[in-house]
């Protein structure tokens, strides 16, 4: 948290997009939930909707009249109660307004893969990109050639996911979307979303690479031509963690050990290690090359 840029809880980033904050800060909330205020008229779309908190809620009544506007549609980017949380508090605002996710609740209605909003000042365009949520959409809006991303992409550190080859599948159908910026779902505005995506898949190599070198070698620090140990090793997540992220404060190992678990489903389903699911153990599979 230190390290994080401060940010007001209320801010207009462009002509067309005011940032709320969710009035949650916190180790995986970052400053809070971003939420969007977009369009230029009357009518505005509301992107995500926080955890509903008070002080949000008033933030948002203030910036409407402000602006001299209401919300016509509410998108949310995913089920996440963080980005859902202020729903109720949105339709007690503007009781006209359509709450729009991927795969809806009672009472709302679906996103659908390649369906355009549009309000003055602001076209958007959904695009369905699963792994942080199964129901994870993106938002690309033309005007500015720029993405609201979601949790899929943070304005800072590296985000979760439920699904890994179907995060990493999505990072690629969000790189080269736009030329502009990101507007993450936690963070502060990312200036070339296009650049931070590129990041982001380098990184998840990086892990899966250095997965893979723990499993072969028992360590990072592997000397050029050395050769690995002639008894096979067998790790648990935890342990791998502990090794990885060995700088990092051991109360954030556990959520950690969820990522590396993605990461080893991943390559047992590539054949490139093998799991005992009584032990718990991984091995790499040294029948087939793992890099």
């Amino acid at each position: 948290m230190a390290q994080l840029v401060p940010l007001p809880e209320v801010e207009r980033l462009s002509a067309s997009v005011v940032r709320i904050l969710g009035g949650n800060p916190g180790k995986f909330t970052l400053q809070g939930t971003n939420t969007y205020l977009v369009g230029q008229g009357p009518r505005r779309i509301l992107i995500d909707t926080g955890e509903g908190k008070p002080s949000w809620a008033n933030n948002l009544k203030k910036v409407l009249a402000d602006e001299n506007a209401t919300i016509h549609q509410a998108l949310v980017t995913h089920w996440h109660h963080d980005h859902v949380g202020g729903i109720s508090d949105v339709l007690g605002l503007c009781p006209g307004a359509t709450i729009y996710k991927h795969q809806p609740a009672e009472g709302q209605t679906s996103i659908e893969d390649g369906q355009v909003f549009k309000v003055d000042g602001a076209t958007l365009k959904a695009f369905h990109t699963p792994g942080h949520t199964v129901d994870h959409m993106m938002l690309v809006l033309e005007e500015e050639d720029a993405v609201f991303t979601g949790d899929n992409v943070l304005g800072h550190g590296t985000a979760v996911f439920e699904d890994l080859k179907a995060y990493l599948d999505s990072l690629q159908r969000m790189q080269d979307r736009v030329s502009g910026r990101g507007y993450p779902g936690h963070g502060a505005v990312i200036e070339s979303a296009t650049a931070k995506i590129g990041e982001y898949i380098r990184h998840r190599q990086q892990r899966e690479d250095e997965i893979i070198r723990v499993l072969r070698y028992g360590k990072l620090d592997v000397g050029e031509g050395e050769r690995s140990p002639e008894r096979k090793l067998s790790w648990t997540p935890l342990e791998i963690v502990k090794i990885i992220y060995h700088n990092v404060p051991e109360n954030l190992h556990l959520p950690a050990a969820n990522g590396v678990i993605q990461v080893l489903n991943k390559l047992e389903d590539e054949g490139k290690v093998i799991h005992d699911a009584d032990s718990g153990r991984w091995t790499l599979n040294v029948g087939k090359p793992a890099l």
